[in-house]
C-alpha cells in the first residue's frame, strides 16, 4: 500500500471509529460517558428487590437486572463498569428514572398502559393478582367485606386507583391510609390501624412470611385485577430497550429463568430462610414462553 493510500485508509478508519462512537444513544451513551450504570432498587419488595441482613439489595428482580448489567458491560466492552445502587420508592421511582438519577428500575413495578406514557418496560417477569391481606380473626372473607372499614396500601402503587374503581362498581366505601413502603403498609394492618392491606398477592405473601406471626394472616381469594411486573427504563430509548429485551428474553428462552424463579419463590430465601412456596402460575409460565412487554 502506498503512503497516500495508507493515509486515506487511516482517515477512513478514524471516521468509521467516530461514527461508531456516535451510534450510541440514550442510556448506553450516558453509561459509556459516565463509566457507571445506576440501578434503582426497592428496600422491602420481598422477594423481588429488598435489603438483606447486610443492607444489600437482593431479590428476583435484582438477579434479572444484573443480567442486563452484564449485557451492558459486554455491549460497551467495559467489564469494569461501575454499578451504583439507588433505593427508590413507589412514589419516586418514575421521576428518578425520568430525570436520569437511575438508569434501570428493578422492583415490583406494574407495567400499565398509563405508565407507558412516561416510561418503557422490559419483558414481563411476573404476573400477580391485586387483592388484600387480612388477619384471620377479622372475619373478612372478601373484598366486599371491606365496606365501611379502613384499608392500608402503599403510596404510588396501582392499588389506589383500582380500589377507587372497585368502590364505585361494588358500592364499597373504605377509608384509605398509606404506608411509604410495603413493610409499613403491612404493619398498619398488623397493628390494627387498618383492617386490610391491599396490594399484589406475592408481595402480601412476602410480608406475611417474614412477619412474626405468619399464621395469623391470610390472603383473600378474590382479585381487583391481574397485572404484569417488569423492570422500568426510560421511554424513547430504542437502543437500550433492545438490549434489555434481548438479554432478559435470552434468560427466559434458555430456561435459566426457571432456576432463578425457583431460587426466590420455592426455596428458602434470606434473611430468615423462609420459603414463600409460590410456584409459577400459568400466566407466569406463559410470559416466560412468550417474552413481551404488554401493559394492562
Amino acid at each position: 500500500m502506498t503512503s497516500s493510500k495508507l493515509a486515506i485508509a487511516l482517515v477512513l478508519g478514524a471516521l468509521a471509529s467516530g461514527a461508531a462512537a456516535q451510534e450510541l444513544t440514550g442510556t448506553l451513551k450516558k453509561v459509556k460517558e459516565l463509566g457507571a450504570i445506576t440501578v434503582g432498587h426497592r428496600e422491602s419488595s420481598i422477594p423481588f428487590s429488598y435489603l438483606d441482613d447486610k443492607q444489600q439489595p437482593i431479590g428476583y428482580a435484582m438477579d434479572l437486572c444484573m443480567k442486563i448489567v452484564d449485557a451492558v458491560k459486554a455491549e460497551l466492552k467495559m467489564p469494569g463498569l461501575q454499578v451504583k445502587l439507588q433505593p427508590v420508592t413507589s412514589s419516586n421511582r418514575i421521576p428518578l428514572l425520568q430525570n436520569g438519577t437511575i438508569d434501570l428500575e428493578c422492583g415490583s413495578t406494574t407495567n400499565s398502559v398509563q405508565r407507558q406514557q412516561q416510561v418503557a418496560f422490559g419483558p414481563t417477569y411476573f404476573v400477580i393478582n391485586v387483592t388484600a391481606a387480612v388477619k384471620k380473626s377479622s372475619n373478612i372473607n372478601s373484598l366486599a367485606d371491606l365496606n365501611g372499614k379502613t384499608i392500608s396500601t402503599t403510596s404510588g402503587t396501582t392499588s389506589v386507583p383500582l380500589l377507587k374503581a372497585y368502590e364505585k362498581t361494588a358500592h364499597v366505601d373504605v377509608r384509605e391510609i398509606y404506608g411509604k413502603d410495603h413493610a409499613e403498609s403491612f404493619l398498619l394492618m398488623a397493628d390494627d390501624r387498618s383492617a386490610a392491606f391491599v396490594m399484589d398477592d406475592i408481595l402480601l405473601a412476602g410480608q406475611i412470611a417474614n412477619s412474626r406471626t405468619p399464621e395469623a394472616f391470610r390472603i383473600l381469594a378474590d382479585s381487583l385485577r391481574q397485572e404484569p411486573y417488569s423492570m422500568m427504563l426510560r421511554k424513547d430509548d430504542p437502543q437500550f430497550k433492545a438490549l434489555v429485551d434481548r438479554s432478559v428474553g435470552a434468560v427466559m428462552k434458555s430456561g435459566e429463568i426457571d432456576r432463578i424463579y425457583a431460587k426466590w419463590f420455592t426455596s428458602p430465601i434470606p434473611p430468615k430462610g423462609i420459603n414463600l412456596n409460590f410456584p409459577a402460575t400459568q400466566p407466569i409460565r406463559d410470559a416466560f414462553a412468550n417474552p413481551n412487554d404488554k401493559g394492562v
